[in-house]
């Protein structure tokens, strides 16, 4: 059993986002979830974590309970796993930082001459709050400089329908990230709104991997989920080590 992920050639970080593949979960879970808050059985999301750790040859897989905020974990120790908070930054090298998601944007961060890595999990809330700037902050802390990012898959420019109430809670600047659709609807470019907010907090380069979760079936979508009824479903998971 292999979990199967994506990367982006030119992000230079040990990092993967990981698909739905390649895991032993079944039916709505089939088959790599990695959602410890899922209905999934614990044991099977524990083997998949271990699956994940081992594709990317880490010791260790930390995790966070994500509370879409802008609570960031400085991990010193390896063992800070499992905090309300929805990014975290380290210096530890054999430690893998991951992020669940299933349409929200998985963040990954890196300055290799510094030697440090951060991730986030940006949703539309985390990401105008401003998680991505604190998690840059937190970095710079640890003495990273030139910062580099990689988006990775979630919901699309093309997908993600929206009210104006979202809108109204971003700031006029940034209202160029929605396109008109019907009626009030409103469609959001998340993927590019989060670049540009990385690139407001100093990130110096911002690769954008492109996937639409709500598109391509190797992805969970919670968006997907909702307009086929609702049901159980699995998450995603993205990790970057040094």
């Amino acid at each position: 059993m292999t979990a199967v992920y994506v990367r982006i050639p030119g992000f230079v970080a040990r990092h993967g986002f990981f698909t739905r593949l390649g895991g032993v979960s079944d039916h709505a879970f089939t088959s790599l979830n990695c959602s410890l808050s899922s209905t999934d059985d614990p044991a099977l999301v524990a083997e998949n974590r271990r699956l994940v750790a081992q594709a990317m040859g880490v010791e260790r897989l930390l995790g966070l309970t994500q509370i879409h905020s802008t609570e960031v974990v400085v991990v010193r120790h390896g063992d800070e796993t499992g905090a309300r908070a929805d990014a975290m930054v380290t210096r530890l090298h054999g430690v893998g930082l991951g992020v669940i998601t299933a349409d929200c944007a998985p963040v990954l961060l890196v300055d290799r001459a510094a030697g440090v890595i951060g991730a986030a999990h940006a949703g539309w809330r985390g990401a105008v709050d401003g998680v991505l700037a604190a998690t840059v902050a937190a970095m710079r802390d640890l003495g990273a400089g030139d910062i580099v990012a990689a988006i990775g898959p979630c919901i699309g420019p093309n997908s993600y329908e929206v009210g104006p109430e979202l809108r109204d809670q971003v700031a006029p600047e940034h209202h160029l990230f929605f396109r008109q659709g019907e009626g009030d609807r409103l469609w959001f470019d998340l993927p590019g709104y989060c670049a540009t907010r990385l690139q407001e907090a100093g990130v110096v380069e911002v690769f954008i991997e492109g996937s639409d979760t709500l598109a391509d079936p190797r992805f969970w979508s919670h968006r997907r989920r909702t307009k086929a009824g609702g049901g159980s479903i699995g998450h995603q998971i993205s990790v970057i080590a040094l």
